[in-house]
């Protein structure tokens, strides 16, 4: 099982490789929101987005082979993987599906990595990558469902919970597979309730908790590319059953309305997964009780910008 004590050793592990980002106080009026926040900059991590943490506490942590590294991934993942390898010269081989954006596929490319794509969705991508790893002995490092991953993801909650300018009650964090919010929780074990929310179209986490184990979901939404996992799998479940406090669900319109509010207020071009634990508030899927100290993760920023302009 993962423990604070392996969050803390991937924090040394990983610091002369990743930023500290920092968390921002924001007042009632940002947003229109009414209450204010305890914003973690998430995106602003080398690669944009959390995920270089779990991939260089993967990398660094393990002997690899001299086949290298490989990694299934809706975009995100794969280019944290990339990047980790690329850092610490290692070879790396990237297998996305067909709906990851081509902003995301271009940051892989140039890394330097091979770049497979192939299959509608993540968990196709996730397919050819094992099925590679067998045949070739890569080290296959996944985008959630590992430990070490997880270690890394939960970084994020250390450093949270040291900048918060008067203390945390309640942290709201995107969930896509879960590895991000099952080391976040982990960390925070109690001491902060952990929401996790999810896209409406995009259920994987709260179809687990509701059944008392992992269950595959169809997969829709404006954020398939970073919250698009069919299956939390079973590590992911072990933790989150235990460590995460609720999930709720939003609907894509509330996605691109805070993707909107995070231009406009923070001229931050967050991403549509980057954008949705905001949206739990924009929504009202997630209220807040008067006084209650409330964090955002904002956690990722690699966007169509094009998209992106059209929605602003």
């Amino acid at each position: 099982m993962l423990t604070a004590d392996d969050i803390k050793a991937a924090h040394a592990r990983i610091a002369g490789h990743v930023r500290r980002t920092p968390t921002l106080a924001l007042g009632p009026e940002t947003f229109g929101l009414g209450l204010p926040l305890a914003m973690k900059l998430e995106y602003l991590q080398v690669t944009g987005t959390f995920k270089a943490r779990g991939a260089f506490n993967t990398l660094l942590g393990a002997a690899m082979p001299a086949a290298g590294v490989c990694a299934a991934s809706g975009g995100n993942h794969g280019i944290a993987v990339a990047h980790a390898a690329a850092t610490l010269g290692i070879r790396a081989r990237i297998f996305v599906p067909e709906i990851s954006s081509p902003a995301k596929i271009a940051r892989i490319r140039e890394t330097g990595a091979e770049l497979v794509v192939g299959g509608a969705r993540y968990f196709d991508a996730l397919a050819a990558c094992e099925a590679y790893a067998a045949e070739s002995g890569a080290y296959s490092v996944h985008a959630y469902n590992a430990f070490p991953t997880m270690a890394g993801q939960g970084t994020v909650g250390l450093e949270w919970e040291e900048d918060a300018v008067g203390g945390l009650d309640t942290v709201l964090v995107a969930v896509g597979g879960g590895g991000l919010i099952s080391g976040i929780a982990r960390w925070f074990d109690g001491r902060v309730k952990v929401v996790g929310v999810e896209p409406e179209g995009s259920r994987a986490l709260a179809a687990a908790l509701a059944a008392g184990g992992p269950v595959d979901v169809d997969v829709n939404s404006v954020a398939a590319d970073s919250l698009g996992a069919r299956n939390v799998l079973e590590h992911v479940y072990a933790v989150a059953s235990r460590h995460v406090d609720s999930v709720v669900l939003v609907p894509d319109e509330a996605i691109l309305e805070a993707q909107r509010r995070l231009w406009l207020h923070l001229r931050v071009a967050a991403e549509p997964g980057g954008a949705a634990a905001l949206a739990a508030l924009v929504a009202g899927r997630y209220r807040p009780a008067p006084g209650e100290r409330v964090g955002v993760l904002a956690c990722g920023a690699n966007v169509d910008l094009a998209g992106l302009a059209a929605l602003v």
